[in-house]
């Protein structure tokens, strides 16, 4: 087993705004494990600032050298063929996530081809609704990229929020639901951690009149008590993103559930414990009540294939809730892969 690292810088077309800044490029390390006859390659892309494996690229490159060395010995003569394998094999990757998700699909790929998973999605019979992302910028431009998401055929969209001013904010999905009922245009909101916690819920109240179908990480994370208080005052239901990233250990995510109780979970394998922990965060989120949904965390093509592949393994081939599986547009120099948005579908084609 060999196996190489190659280094990419992605541009974006447009810069993608969130409430933590904004951003032009992407660097992302590519996994190339090879068995002498057949290759597979993985995507690592950790989020500076926010995934809890980020670090300097030089530290990056050396810790994943390390853990790709290990796992090529661990393969010898291992007939693992599930990413938890990966797993298995090096303990210590729990708490490196992105490195984590590169290294199961590079796996997958290597034993199983273009294929990750056998589902109706990955032989392309069927596709995966989506829901469109507005990024932020000013009241003009979000209002635009809205018209162009209706326009293209979607009928979930989710929106960035926290960046502009709250009432130009509240204006636009005032504007949107003039146009647009409930029953036809689902909102979701991300408002990746922007209000204080002393104005969330009376923001969450004023944006409730919008029938809105969830508000992503109303609060910075790490404040367990105050968005578990989130999640029993607030009208709209509350899902946790941010929140989720680091906390790897099973108990552990069992414990934060049960004390937070949120109505929903958002899932991104490069920031949630690759595909093993969000298997493990699905599995407890039911146990609980809680649903799920997964997301893209601005891979590559390379990396939304591979998550795209796994939602359709985790949810079945009849998935109904819209998925945040349409980053793959984002950038100018994109990897190829054969992935295609009809309306608000993602589909595979063969």
């Amino acid at each position: 087993m060999t196996y190489r690292i190659e280094e990419r810088l992605l541009h974006f077309k447009q810069p993608a705004g969130t409430s933590r800044g904004v951003y032009t490029t992407r660097k992302i390390w590519l996994i190339h494990l090879s068995d002498g006859q057949h290759e597979g390659v993985g995507e690592c892309a950790p989020l500076p600032d926010l995934s809890c494996d980020a670090m300097l690229d030089a530290e990056y490159a050396a810790t994943l050298n390390k853990f790709c060395t290990d796992v090529c010995k661990a393969l010898e003569g291992h007939n693992g063929d599930c990413p938890q394998c990966v797993l298995s094999m090096v303990p210590a990757l729990r708490d490196y996530p992105s490195m984590l998700f590169g290294l199961e699909t590079a796996l997958l790929n290597l034993l199983h081809g273009d294929d990750l998973f056998d589902t109706a999605f990955s032989r392309g019979e069927a596709g995966i609704p989506i829901n469109g992302l507005v990024w932020m910028g000013n009241h003009e431009e979000m209002l635009k990229r809205m018209e162009e998401k209706l326009e293209l055929g979607f009928r979930c969209v989710k929106l960035k929020i926290g960046a502009i001013d709250f009432d130009q904010e509240l204006d636009l999905i005032k504007r949107i639901r003039s146009r647009f009922s409930f029953h036809e245009i689902e909102l979701r909101l991300d408002a990746n951690g922007a209000f204080p916690y002393d104005e969330a819920l009376y923001k969450l109240e004023l944006l409730s009149q919008y029938a809105i179908h969830s508000i992503e990480q109303p609060i910075r994370q790490g404040q367990w008590a105050y968005m578990a208080e989130l999640c029993r005052e607030s009208p709209l239901p509350i899902a946790l993103d941010e929140e989720l990233i680091g906390v790897n250990d099973p108990a552990m995510k069992r414990h934060m559930l049960n004390i937070i109780k949120p109505r929903y979970i958002i899932l991104k394998p490069s920031l949630h414990g690759g595909m093993t922990g969000c298997r493990e965060w699905i599995e407890t989120a039911r146990d609980l009540g809680i649903d799920s949904w997964i997301t893209s965390a601005l891979e590559s093509n390379i990396g939304l294939n591979a998550i795209a592949q796994f939602a359709s393994s985790v949810y079945g081939d009849c998935i109904t809730m819209p998925q945040g599986l349409g980053t793959g547009q984002l950038f100018t120099d994109n990897i190829p892969m054969p992935l295609v948005i009809r309306g608000d579908q993602l589909w595979r084609c063969r």
